[in-house]
């Protein structure tokens, strides 16, 4: 039996994942701010414990954590679910909305990893799994403020994968695309609160779009954690997970994007480097 210790789990992917390791026979410890929402969610199961946890919180990371090693005597998996989106430009974005976001989606996820890895790294064993965005490897107009917390999961990720590594801990990050969840609703999705006319033909468009597929994305989220299961099952578990046909789509597009801007650029790339003739 493997132990699960997944943020953000009452509702969204949090809570599918939390269904789909208690279905698996695994033990789960689902945080919330509220763990009341848990239980509601997910019934109550003894190899359930829903406690609180507000990750932007150290002291109530580590305090959970602990209970769940008291609990059920290890960690296993942590999923770093936590989060939250935010719509609009750079420029919309103020500067308590960017620290806000940035303290939930990057700051928290730290935290929750900080207090996980010394029971993983006493048990010289453990996968670490970040939930990132399509948003976290190619930027769009409109999800700026939002992509840049998640590009900073993926080097968080890519790093922490190195560090951890010798010690028998294993790191993933998972890139989901649009999935029907309510990540586009009022209750996970903030708007910045400054909208600006200039950037109406750029993140106006996005802004629409979002409002418009809202209900018809392409994920399906049961689907979504299935996939979890076949990646902690896994011997080799991948670095990065991309999940969904959007998401895909995106990651061929910007890799051929960089591949041709590179070979365009590549003289003036290896220019600046030391010569014989420098010396």
């Amino acid at each position: 039996m493997r132990v699960w210790f997944i943020t953000g789990a009452s509702r969204g992917f949090g809570a599918l994942i939390a269904e789909a390791a208690l279905k698996a026979g695994d033990a789960v410890v689902a945080t919330a701010r509220d763990p009341s929402t848990v239980t509601a969610r997910l019934g109550s199961h003894e190899r359930l414990h829903a406690t609180r946890l507000d990750v932007t919180s150290e002291a109530e990371a580590h305090e959970a954590a602990g209970e769940a090693v008291k609990r059920f005597g290890r960690i296993d998996i942590l999923v770093n679910n936590a989060g939250y989106g935010l719509l609009g430009a750079i420029e919309e974005a103020s500067d308590a909305e960017t620290q806000k976001l940035f303290g939930t989606n990057v700051f928290g996820l730290l935290s929750v990893t900080r207090a996980v890895l010394p029971h993983m790294r006493r048990q010289r064993s453990g996968h670490v799994i970040n939930i990132s965005s399509v948003g976290g490897y190619a930027g769009y107009p409109g999800w700026g403020v939002y992509g840049a917390t998640k590009f900073a999961v993926e080097g968080i990720s890519e790093a922490l994968a190195g560090e951890v590594a010798p010690l028998g801990i294993r790191v993933t990050v998972v890139e989901p695309g649009f999935f029907r969840t309510d990540f586009l609703d009022e209750s996970s999705l903030s708007r910045t609160a400054q909208v600006i006319d200039d950037y109406h033909e750029s993140v106006g468009r996005t802004r629409a779009h979002a409002a418009d597929v809202n209900g018809g994305q392409r994920g399906d989220p049961r689907k979504l954690a299935q996939a979890f299961l076949k990646l902690v099952d896994a011997k080799n578990p991948p670095l990065r997970l991309p999940l969904g046909s959007d998401t895909v789509e995106r990651i061929e597009a910007k890799n051929s994007f960089v591949a041709r801007e590179l070979a365009g650029w590549r003289s003036v790339a290896t220019s600046t480097d030391f010569t014989s003739d420098d010396a």
